[in-house]
């Protein structure tokens, strides 16, 4: 897939996109294909966000505003270097950002030629949320620093996306 395919794969999911869910959901077991469809309930308008906060998408409804950073490797496991500094940067600037508004930060890692559900979810530790986001932030693993303090994302340490829906979708 071209960069930026996968960020408009996770945008058509969360706008609950036929055509995307049907593609997505082909190597699923029954249980992670009901979680996916949980999204046609409650959709969230998603809009691709142009900045350099690391932030690539925003889904919004009326209970989540939900700021989105896509990863994606062919690898289990992303690095922030802090050599490099870029992705650390965006990181550090986004836990920021998130929370001084009190919302929760979202880590996308899409695992690249993986049948079944290829996403992973994550967040990063963080103060001050309150109710919802809270409750929310609480469930979602965190991306894990090294003994050099950089961020590393494991992807099977993260949360299925299908979960994720189910979580956000709960009557």
């Amino acid at each position: 897939m071209k960069p930026g395919a996968y960020e408009r794969e996770l945008k058509g999911i969360l706008r609950a996109d036929d055509n995307v869910l049907e593609k997505v959901i082909k190597g699923c077991s029954e249980r992670e294909k009901e979680n996916y469809s949980s999204i046609k309930r409650r959709p969230f308008m998603v809009v691709r966000a142009a900045g350099s906060f690391g932030v690539d998408l925003v889904a919004i409804r009326s209970d989540f505003s939900l700021p989105i950073e896509v990863k994606s490797s062919s690898s289990k496991k992303v690095t922030f270097s802090q050599n490099s500094g870029r992705a650390q940067e965006q990181a550090e600037r986004m836990k920021e950002e998130c929370e001084r508004a009190g919302l929760v930060p979202i880590y996308a890692y899409r695992l690249k030629s993986y049948r079944g559900d290829a996403w992973r979810i994550f967040s990063l530790e963080m103060e001050g949320l309150e109710g919802r986001n809270s409750l929310l932030h609480r469930r979602i693993p965190k991306i894990r620093k090294s003994t050099h303090g950089g961020y590393i994302m494991k992807w099977e340490d993260g949360m299925e996306l299908n979960e994720f829906i189910a979580l956000l979708c709960m009557d």
